[in-house]
């Protein structure tokens, strides 16, 4: 047995001892393999829920609907209002106020389910980044079973792979939210522009990528690999930009990374880094 298989028994032992099992699902590979990991261990009630909030895209919400169907889940959609303004201005720990408030939406409707656990897809790669969300649902009671086997990111795509799992590459994702620098506001406005502007660059072939709305300025990061394509195209991209809302349009020179807005907190913070 090797290791990976030692922490995947440690995965579904934790699982089966629930009795039902609520999946905070988001449509990406983690809640994904989380979901079929359940479903795979005969556990019958297992139920996906997606939280639909104006932080989600549509993209989101088509891709965890989907996937949902893929697996043959229980799947529901909940959707939530505009956060009030302990979130929308932006603090540096606006995930934890985010994820207490969607965490008790979970854990109530487990609860009227007649679920035990509430589980996310939190993993061990999480607990080096900034993640003030994830101390936010331990705190309100959602466990984290890769987190808890020790199982990494790479780890997962490695076992979503073996199960012929097609999502097992799918770029990882964040809330739009993301994509504003903290303490400035966040407003319907701004998100949708980050969404259009997206969108526009994913019908174009690119993948992996974000655009970061500053005051207007859009910063856009994709692959190193796909700078050159990118800029070749700036004559299609640009007019693109500024219809979806914004004014200036750049391209950040060190590519896509994970956590970028994160760069500007104090390096004491770092051990709380969020991917981004």
């Amino acid at each position: 047995m090797t290791d990976l298989d030692s922490r995947l028994n440690a995965l579904t032992a934790r699982i089966a001892g629930c009795q039902g099992i609520m999946i905070a699902f988001s449509g990406g590979v983690d809640s994904g393999l989380l979901a079929a990991l359940a479903k795979e261990g005969a556990n019958e009630r297992v139920h996906a829920v997606f939280i639909d909030s104006p932080f989600a895209s549509r993209s989101d919400v088509r891709d965890a609907s989907q996937m949902a169907r893929s697996l043959d889940l229980s799947f529901e959609i909940i959707r939530v209002p505009f956060p009030d303004t302990t979130v929308t201005s932006n603090p540096p720990d606006r995930c934890y106020h985010c994820k207490k408030t969607w965490s008790r939406v979970l854990l109530l409707r487990a609860e009227e389910l007649g679920l035990t656990c509430v589980a996310d897809g939190a993993n061990a790669s999480d607990a080096s980044e900034h993640r003030p969300g994830l101390r936010a649902s331990t705190e309100v009671g959602i466990i984290h079973p890769f987190l808890e086997a020790g199982i990494t990111k790479q780890d997962i795509r490695r076992i979503a792979r073996e199960r012929g799992l097609p999502f097992w590459d799918k770029p990882s994702a964040a809330c739009l939210a993301s994509r504003i620098p903290y303490g400035e506001t966040i407003t319907e406005e701004k998100l949708r522009m980050v969404e259009a502007a997206e969108a526009i660059l994913q019908g174009e072939g690119f993948f992996g990528i974000r655009v970061r709305n500053h005051g207007g300025l859009a910063r856009i990061e994709v692959p190193a690999g796909e700078m050159p394509r990118l800029v070749a195209m700036r004559d299609q991209v640009v007019p693109l930009m500024k219809k979806a809302g914004f004014s200036y349009v750049t391209v950040d020179l060190e590519g896509y990374r994970s956590g970028s807005m994160d760069e500007v907190l104090p390096s004491s913070g770092l051990q709380e880094r969020k991917g981004f």
